[in-house]
């Protein structure tokens, strides 16, 4: 998929540039328009699709990545702008096959709608849980908290609740 080629001796379009990238723990090496999207790169360039395009205005949330283990909608920034970064996708959580707690949850739990901002959903959720771990001082009291609510948007009809969705 990433294309590593010698760069002294390919001719480039105006505006395409190469890029090194390190996703997931491992570095790609790729030409591409620098007006590309993180979003596009990954999916077109790099064929890592689980990073989902639902609004492409930032809204939404399904392209959500981790960026130096920032939350980032990858619509929202362009590729040539990440490099020397970590950048992680829902494909780059999981250990081999073992899953990350988050995802094991939203499985054990069946925390899905339709499935396509899950990933989003599940990179938001890794991020957040994060940063409550960073403050100063230990854990934010207010992100136990929500550790221990309910997700909200999941089919709570299955265990004879309604659901706020």
């Amino acid at each position: 998929m990433a294309t590593t080629t010698d760069t002294s001796t390919t001719a480039q379009a105006p505006g395409v540039t190469w890029l090194t990238l390190r996703i997931n723990r491992r570095e790609y090496r790729f030409q591409v328009d620098a007006r590309v999207t993180l979003l596009d790169a990954l999916r077109e360039n790099l064929g890592l699709t689980g990073t989902k395009k639902g609004c492409d205005r930032g809204e939404c949330g399904a392209c959500t990545v981790l960026i130096d283990g920032r939350r980032v909608n990858a619509c929202l920034t362009f590729a040539v702008m990440q490099q020397d970064r970590e950048i992680t996708t829902i494909e780059g959580l999981a250990h081999g096959d073992q899953l990350h707690p988050v995802q094991a949850a939203f499985i054990e739990h069946d925390a899905f709608q339709c499935g396509y901002c899950t990933p989003g959903q599940i990179m938001s959720t890794v991020a957040l849980l994060e940063e409550g771990q960073h403050r100063v001082g230990g854990r934010d009291p207010r992100v136990d908290e929500w550790q221990h609510l309910p997700l909200r948007c999941v089919p709570q009809h299955r265990r004879g609740h309604s659901t706020d969705c």
